[in-house]
């Protein structure tokens, strides 16, 4: 079972470049497809590990990394091939705050605080609404449809604003947090 649980986080690192390539083969709807089955092994190997009682400190790590991979192939895929200014801010600001607690983890990590940045419900929000708008903009490629675009700039801003106001928390508690304390 932990190899299956392993094979599901590393199925979503291979994941970012395969669908990055198939944006530019104009080939959405098996992007679409493919991503959706991505983002369901980010379910579904913390789900399993949970429940087998397999969770590891190498899957606390791969698993956010494994989503950042994902994301950041789509986000920056989508950014180039829609030529959207709109989508590549959005998607900067998100990918800024992504690397920046990837930062602050690892300080905390050699500081004792690893508590001020254990992922948040909150943050686990932000993770699916940041899936949910990708899989929306491959919606809006695969109809050509102006007003699922739309809504997906809707979603890519609330995205951002999740992403952002979550980065701001992590940042805080690290501040407020001295050692491993409960928050």
């Amino acid at each position: 079972m932990k190899l299956f649980i392993n094979f599901l986080t590393y199925s979503r690192i291979l994941a970012g470049p395969i669908l990055f390539c198939l944006i530019f083969a104009e080939e959405f709807y098996i992007c679409l497809v493919l991503f959706i089955l991505a983002g369901l092994t980010d379910y579904f190997d913390g789900f399993l590990a949970r429940k087998h009682n397999l969770t590891s400190q190498l899957g606390e790590i791969l698993d956010p990394v494994a989503d950042k991979i994902l994301i950041v192939f789509m986000f920056i895929g989508l950014s180039i091939y829609l030529d959207s200014f709109f989508l590549g801010i959005c998607s900067s600001f998100i990918l800024m705050r992504e690397f920046l607690i990837s930062a602050l983890r690892e300080s905390n990590a050699r500081n004792f605080k690893t508590n001020a940045t254990k992922v948040t419900f909150l943050a686990k929000t932000k993770t699916s609404v940041q899936l949910f708008t990708i899989a929306i903009f491959l919606t809006a490629l695969i109809f050509d449809y102006a007003l699922i675009m739309f809504m997906a700039n809707f979603f890519i801003f609330l995205a951002m604003l999740i992403t952002i106001y979550t980065g701001l928390q992590y940042f805080l508690n690290s501040y407020y947090v001295t050692n491993d304390q409960e928050i």
